[in-house]
């Protein structure tokens, strides 16, 4: 009889050894090592790149929803579609995108609980799969952050509050402001990074450029590289490209080459295969040379957009009612190109990846 009940004893020490070793102690597969934020951990910043917990260089490959506030974004905020993006496509991050204005937005009329929940939902998703999730203040029509700045503090208050023990958040405070200058958003940034910082002393912290995110005023300046915020780690600058605009391609790669020769940490928190509009014609070489330009520089990126709205832009077709699983033939020809690109960027990476 002691025998048998040393045996038992033995069998379920070896299950237990079995499932810590497999699922990291707490019994779900979603904690193994294999995810993104259990392989690399929390995020930092050294000199212009981004770094692992252990140092090493980093890129987050990730997806934009449409905005939140609208049906053509909410629906894909579920965590059997990030999982999707994740298994299928090679992606490690998400990035909420939530107008700040526009039609439903957060300071214009939009149900402002109901925006947080939503967002709250994608961070809990992400984190659950052990990916990176970017918080986005999407900027657009209100142009100068300034306007909504006391809104914007009470608003990352209560994500730096809920979220400064998460490793895998990020917090984008001014998608593409316009129709101001750099001082203006410096000023702006400045203060809402104080604010995060009052609880979340080491998340990466994006701070949207001038002229719809584009590191300057005009095509060829460059002011944020040669005067950015002072005095704070872990803060990046967003550059924004879309491969159809003439422009995107002629001036932007140079000031990319212009942000690494001055150590600017950068990051492609939106781009497309389309026009800036999200819809008309969309140019492959173009992204294609995007693409080998930012893997170059290991310089991380998030393409717009997880949506069936009828624009080039999306990545899903119109007629795709889906909402995750998706198959070859529920994809646009940009969620075709943006998933085989992803994979292959992946495969490349090998362990880093």
């Amino acid at each position: 009889m002691r025998k048998g009940k040393r045996l038992i004893a033995w069998i379920m020490a070896v299950v237990m050894l079995f499932t810590i070793c497999v699922f990291g102690g707490n019994g779900t597969a979603e904690a193994a090592a294999t995810t993104p934020v259990a392989k690399h951990g929390r995020l930092s910043v050294k000199g212009a790149d981004l770094v692992d917990s252990k140092g090493n260089k980093f890129q987050l490959r990730g997806i934009s929803t449409h905005g939140i506030n609208w049906d053509v974004g909410s629906p894909y905020v579920n965590k059997k579609a990030f999982k999707t993006l994740r298994d299928d496509w090679g992606v490690n991050a998400i990035r909420l995108a939530m107008y700040t204005e526009e039609y439903n937005g957060y300071c214009s009329g939009g149900s402002q609980a109901k925006l947080r929940k939503l967002v709250d939902k994608g961070v809990g998703y992400a984190t659950d799969l052990g990916m990176y999730a970017i918080i986005d203040w999407h900027i657009l029509s209100d142009g100068n952050p300034n306007k909504n700045k006391s809104q914007a503090k009470k608003f990352f208050t209560t994500m730096a509050k809920k979220y400064k023990n998460n490793k895998n958040v990020i917090y984008e405070i001014c998608n593409e402001p316009n129709g101001c200058s750099w001082k203006e958003i410096k000023s702006y940034a400045t203060d809402i990074i104080k604010t995060i910082r009052k609880y979340d002393k080491k998340a990466v912290i994006i701070v949207g450029t001038p002229t719809w995110s584009q590191l300057g005023t005009d095509g060829t300046s460059n002011e944020v590289a040669d005067s950015p915020i002072k005095g704070y780690k872990n803060i990046m600058y967003s550059l924004h490209f879309y491969a159809s605009e003439w422009a995107h391609n002629e001036y932007l790669p140079a000031k990319v080459a212009y942000a690494r020769k001055k150590k600017l940490p950068i990051i492609v928190s939106e781009f497309g295969l389309s026009p800036a509009s999200g819809d008309g014609a969309i140019n492959k070489a173009s992204a294609d040379k995007w693409m080998k330009l930012l893997n170059k520089y290991n310089i991380s990126y998030f393409c717009w957009s997880l949506s069936n709205k009828n624009e080039s832009a999306s990545l899903l077709k119109p007629s795709t009612k889906k909402t995750s699983g998706w198959k070859s033939g529920d994809l646009s020809t940009a969620g075709k190109y943006i998933k085989k690109k992803y994979l292959a960027r992946k495969k490349a990476l090998g362990k880093k990846a």
